[in-house]
């Protein structure tokens, strides 16, 4: 199979979808890999490292959207990119449609075969090929929380950890799942006052088992919610339905009820965002303040940190490009059935319940696609 990937070129987007390692084991598998000039200078991968990994470089991502089968990337196509999109070619990608009108209706009428990341699945449950990115956004979350903390950037000035005789800033993480989890580690480790919030008490218990007293838990009611919310310096939204629009849990009516300057960041925000005042900001202008509320609902938030999140990401979605490229898309999701529930569009037609039901388009079953 012919399998090309491309700069990508999402405002502040470094990453990229194969590292020159990835492409050598495709490489090795008998497969021709095409690499857009200059797809990975942001993770430090000269063109000239793809080469010797045995991948053609190409000048430019239409030549690559023209001719390769299966087109790897990181973040959703653009508008330019899903124009070049064509019937039977195989997009492998984050994509979050539930709240991306436009670009699920360019991939329909595309005719593409769209597998997302973000819903493939593990026999357990959990979404393995989201979860590297969560871990990295959970943790960036208060490193950006942090910073929009600090006066100069609008917030009130408060230090994460406090100083001896300083209290320190209280920290509260909506929803205790990957991003909750790595965002309330990161928050005990610089010494804050952590309480996390989640509905599910098998979750709150393996929470405080883990944090022995160093976070606190507690059951995400509509009162205790508004009662954390206002009382917070910084609070983190965590939310994930997969596939779906994330819920508006924090309300704008809340928001009068915080201090002034404290910082919501909404890492839910690539599923629209669980804050109702959320929309979605860039690295290059990552905040805005609503009623003396500072947001952060940067849509990309590991691409600052592209090599880790690069290689973090390439050791999950491998194994399935390998799979898809060496048994075709077909075979390799009627083999498993995990992948097959990364499926969402497919040759005009919407294939993942949550995306179809969120956006009022007809749902046609996985099963009824692979026959």
């Amino acid at each position: 199979m012919r399998v090309g990937t491309v700069r990508e070129i999402k405002n502040h987007e470094y990453r990229v979808g194969l590292t020159p390692e990835s492409v050598a084991e495709l490489v090795a598998h008998g497969h021709e890999l095409w690499v857009e000039a200059g797809a990975g200078a942001g993770i430090g991968a000269s063109d000239a490292d793809y080469r010797a990994a045995g991948a053609a470089i190409q000048p430019d991502a239409a030549t690559i959207f023209a001719e390769c089968e299966m087109v790897v990337k990181v973040k959703e196509p653009q508008a330019g990119e899903r124009a070049m999109l064509r019937r039977g070619q195989i997009l492998y990608t984050y994509l979050h449609l539930a709240p991306d009108p436009e670009q699920t209706a360019d991939l329909i009428r595309s005719g593409v075969t769209a597998i997302a990341y973000e819903t493939v699945t593990a026999a357990d449950g959990s979404l393995p090929l989201l979860k590297p990115m969560s871990q990295v956004a959970g943790r960036m979350a208060i490193q950006a929380g942090a910073a929009a903390l600090e006066k100069a950037h609008g917030g009130r000035g408060v230090l994460l950890g406090g100083v001896p005789g300083v209290l320190p800033a209280k920290v509260v993480v909506i929803g205790g799942g990957v991003v909750g989890f790595n965002a309330a580690q990161m928050a005990v480790g610089l010494g804050a006052d952590v309480t996390i919030l989640d509905r599910d008490p098998a979750v709150l218990e393996r929470l405080d088992n883990h944090f022995e007293g160093r976070a606190r838990t507690l059951y995400s009611g509509r009162a205790s919610l508004a009662d954390q919310v206002a009382s917070a310096d910084l609070v983190v939204g965590a939310v994930l339905i997969p596939g779906a629009a994330a819920p508006k849990l924090v309300t704008r009516a809340m928001l009068a009820t915080m201090k002034p300057g404290a910082v919501l960041v909404d890492v839910a925000i690539d599923q629209g965002g669980c804050f109702e005042t959320s929309h979605a900001t860039t690295h290059a202008d990552p905040t805005y303040i609503v009623d003396g509320i500072v947001h952060y609902c940067v849509a990309n938030m590991p691409g600052a940190v592209a090599r880790t999140s690069t290689y973090a990401l390439n050791n999950v979605t491998l194994p399935h490009a390998l799979r898809i490229a060496d048994l075709g898309w077909q075979a390799a999701l009627r083999a498993n059935p995990h992948l097959a529930a990364g499926l969402n569009v497919h040759n005009g037609q919407v294939t993942y319940a949550a995306v179809a039901h969120d956006l009022g388009y007809a749902h046609t079953p996985v099963e009824m696609v692979l026959g």
